[in-house]
């Protein structure tokens, strides 16, 4: 197999990182040394969601880890890491000096590998020349709870999203990443996150730029941060490797309060093009690189880390909170 090579510093929540749809077309290096002991869990639907997984299916390429455990036990599992690849199709290889290959996409940046097995080695591919969010996107529409109605438009989300706003007690229609909202009625616009460049999502960025006409609550997460982004008039950049792990240390500007994260992404909103009716709302305190942005009307906000962290951490979760008072008209 081959794909881009990244790595994610997390020490656990290996099954909802295998099945982030924001790694499709990567190569995954998981930094924490003992990965499978404690296997994968069962695989169930309830109320059209997967209680323990992100989607449903693997959605990485290929993985590297360094000490592979056969040995698993866990209250929750059902099958063992390697028998879900194995029925994932997906390579894995262990065994390797994660650290020393973790370092060298550290320093050299993330860039484009293969798996090679007996021999046969596959054609490169480059994930960023791919419209990812196109082969990801759910193309059915999904309605979930009851309450204010959230229009969800679903570029490779995180099914943890949709759950924290459930239990909020808001209504998710979910639609695909391109759909024609002008017709619709909804009380908020929430943008997911998914993979790949945000620039070639060119019908969801025009979809956010009539919400912004609207004037309706409009909230993004990772992908969904950069593409406010671009609605607004900024752009992005490709970083060197990119945020992936559960201990990324962001600053609120408006509370000057700072939070541990959970983040995956590897495209950045660019500050120097951010518009004058807009101001930043979350820095990276490790490379200063903008974590979230909001309006000076306060109705529209973005985060690029994961309010809904699965794996944790859940510092931020608060900003659901936020989000369904703006819906309320606090």
């Amino acid at each position: 197999m081959a794909g881009e090579v990244v790595f994610n510093t997390g020490m656990v929540g290996y099954p909802e990182t295998l099945t982030d749809p924001s790694y499709t077309g990567q190569i995954l290096v998981l930094t924490y040394p003992l990965i499978g002991n404690y296997g994968m869990p069962a695989f169930h639907s309830s109320g059209g969601l997967h209680p323990n997984y992100e989607s449903p299916a693997g959605t990485i390429r290929g993985l590297i880890v360094a000490d592979y455990s056969n040995n698993y036990q866990h209250w929750n599992e059902e099958t063992s890491l390697s028998h879900w690849l194995y029925k994932q199709r997906i390579p894995a290889l262990s065994g390797i000096d994660t650290r020393r290959l973790t370092r060298h996409l550290r320093d050299k940046g993330s860039m484009l590998g293969k798996i090679i097995l007996d021999g046969k080695e596959p054609e490169w591919y480059d994930p960023n020349k791919e419209h990812l969010v196109r082969q990801i996107s759910r193309p059915e529409i999904q309605t979930f709870g009851d309450g204010k109605r959230v229009l969800f438009l679903d570029c490779g989300t995180k099914e943890n999203i949709i759950r924290e706003l459930t239990i909020r007690n808001l209504q998710v229609i979910r639609v695909p990443f391109d759909y024609d909202i002008s017709q619709m009625e909804y009380d908020g616009l929430l943008v997911s996150n998914g993979p790949g460049d945000p620039a070639m999502c060119t019908e969801t960025i025009q979809r956010v730029q009539l919400a912004y006409q609207n004037e309706r609550p409009v909230m993004g997460i990772c992908l969904g941060h950069q593409i406010m982004a671009l609605a607004a008039g900024a752009s992005t950049y490709k970083m060197k490797f990119g945020h992936r792990g559960q201990n990324q240390p962001v600053l609120n500007h408006l509370s000057q309060q700072a939070f541990v994260s959970s983040q995956n992404h590897g495209y950045a909103v660019d500050i120097d093009h951010l518009p004058k009716d807009w101001k930043t709302l979350y820095t990276n305190l490790n490379d200063q690189t903008i974590e979230g942005i909001i309006h000076e009307s306060g109705r529209f906000f973005s985060v690029q880390f994961h309010p809904e962290a699965a794996p944790g951490p859940v510092d931020t979760s608060f900003i659901f909170n936020d989000f369904a008072k703006l819906l309320e008209g606090q």
